[in-house]
């Protein structure tokens, strides 16, 4: 799993929340990257290569609104995430035709 960056001081104040933004100050102990400091984003956390743009189960995510491109799909390493256009009708067809071809669905 990655690492989750946190913004400098966020337990401080609540208005700041959590996301990450980084640290500019002259004398910032985090910027200077002290000892008992969080850590920051550097090249060292990416991912390899191949494991790039992934969905965490490890498939490639392919938004999928017509049976015609379901089909298409590779279920060794592609799994369909069915657009939010899609009717209830239609999707649960889609589930049934999915089942059948052995693809995985993100989004059931």
């Amino acid at each position: 799993m990655r690492k989750k960056f946190k913004r400098q001081e966020y337990a401080r104040y609540k208005k700041l929340g959590e996301k990450w933004r980084r640290p500019r100050g002259k004398t910032s102990k985090m910027r200077r990257y002290e000892k008992g400091k969080p850590a920051m984003p550097a090249i060292g956390y990416r991912k390899p290569r191949d494991q790039r743009g992934l969905h965490p189960s490890g498939y490639e995510d392919i938004l999928v609104s017509s049976m015609r491109e379901l089909e298409e799909l590779d279920p060794e390493n592609q799994a369909a995430r069915i657009a939010s256009t899609v009717g209830a009708r239609k999707k649960t067809l889609m589930l049934e035709k999915a089942r059948e071809l052995g693809i995985k669905v993100l989004n059931p």
